[in-house]
């Protein structure tokens, strides 16, 4: 049996807003916008690889009042789970997206557990990190 990740939902306030850290800072390509009433839902990929995809939306999209205002809350609070992604480049990728105006958390540090990683927020507050395989 193959299992693999197809999609990762990250939930932000402004969806415009944020496809320009996803999409200009990040370099990931949108692949789907798909509008639904009032709300839409954008998803994005690296380039050349199919999976996984990201698909980024408001709290409200496609959910009850209560359960949107509940994610709501979380996401203000910057509790929401955080995305790693890794790449062989950490600090040029760090300098692109530092570039770029994003809230730097954390600056490219060798981690004792191995990898060299780096920490940024979205623009809606979520935790964004980066890393490289330790060399060997």
């Amino acid at each position: 049996m193959d299992i693999a990740l197809k999609y990762h939902h990250i939930t932000v306030n402004d969806l415009d807003e944020s496809l320009s850290f996803y999409r200009d800072a990040l370099g990931l390509e949108v692949r789907n916008d798909v509008p639904s009433g009032e709300f839409r839902w954008v998803t994005l990929g690296s380039p050349g690889r199919p999976d996984p995809e990201f698909v980024l939306s408001v709290p409200h999209a496609g959910r009850s009042q209560a359960d949107g205002d509940a994610l709501q809350e979380l996401l203000t609070k910057g509790v929401l789970p955080m995305i790693v992604f890794s790449t062989d480049d950490l600090d040029g990728t760090f300098e692109r997206i530092s570039a770029s105006g994003a809230e730097v958390l954390q600056e490219p540090i060798d981690q004792p557990w191995g990898p060299r990683d780096c920490a940024f927020r979205d623009p809606s507050g979520n935790m964004v990190r980066f890393q490289q395989a330790a060399k060997a």
